[in-house]
């Protein structure tokens, strides 16, 4: 595995920032019925499933669900790419349950499954936003390249 630079997964997180919310909006003003309907597989982290898995499933689910094929590809290629990120961040959530990741995934779904694509593009910014202040801390103080 490749030592990411602090640069290099904030790029990766700005990336985020801007794709992820848009396809939970256009997944909420124009996603299938089913799509949304199968966001809810993600409301619960079930018994021994890993939250990297869970994680990295949900999140592409969402930019599945947003129709665009382009789009989801490339959330799905920067959402893997984020992966050993969100390993890091998770070691600095000191003692906090992932079950907070959850509830916030959980409140995404919601207001797509409401059509209420202004919500969802304002939660997934959210929520994309505190993993970059979780990750970007975490990596400067672990011994990884600048």
């Amino acid at each position: 595995m490749n030592p990411i630079s602090i640069a290099d997964a904030r790029d990766l997180l700005q990336f985020r920032l801007v794709i992820e919310p848009a396809c939970a909006g256009d997944a909420a003003e124009a996603g299938s019925a089913e799509a949304l309907a199968a966001l809810d597989a993600f409301r619960t982290l079930d018994a021994g499933t890993d939250f990297i898995d869970y994680n990295r499933a949900f999140h592409t689910a969402l930019a599945q669900a947003s129709g665009n094929r382009r789009m989801a590809a490339t959330a799905r290629d920067l959402i893997e790419q984020a992966d050993r990120l969100v390993r890091v961040s998770l070691a600095a959530i000191k003692g906090r349950e992932p079950a907070q990741l959850i509830a916030e995934h959980a409140e995404i779904i919601d207001a797509m499954q409401r059509r209420d694509a202004r919500t969802a593009r304002r939660l997934v910014r959210e929520h994309v936003a505190q993993a970059q202040r979780r990750i970007i801390p975490a990596l400067e103080r672990s011994a990884i390249i600048r």
